[in-house]
């Protein structure tokens, strides 16, 4: 997003598995810094349809803050959509 909160790009970064996937701030942050943003959203699923956090989503969202601490761009929330539901982590105190 820019200093506006308007989108300046839209990126998959990465398709997981049924079970998993494996996030690296580097790929997160590479289009990021590409696109010259200001902050990013993030959002992932669930297949299952329950939009529970994992301990994984919530390492993966505290090593995001504070990857964007360093490069100089917010993480402004972690949107985890399941089914017809959604939980944001930002709402949740992680964020």
């Amino acid at each position: 997003l820019d200093t506006k909160n308007q989108p300046t790009a839209i990126n998959i970064c990465h398709v997981g598995s049924l079970n998993s996937s494996i996030v690296h701030p580097r790929e997160v942050f590479k289009s990021a810094i590409l696109a010259n943003a200001a902050s990013i959203l993030v959002a992932h699923n669930h297949p299952s349809t329950d939009p529970t956090p994992s301990r994984e989503d919530i390492e993966v969202t505290k090593r995001l803050v504070e990857a964007g601490r360093i490069v100089g761009i917010e993480l402004l929330d972690h949107v985890v959509v399941g089914g017809e539901r959604f939980v944001s982590l930002k709402e949740k105190g992680y964020v």
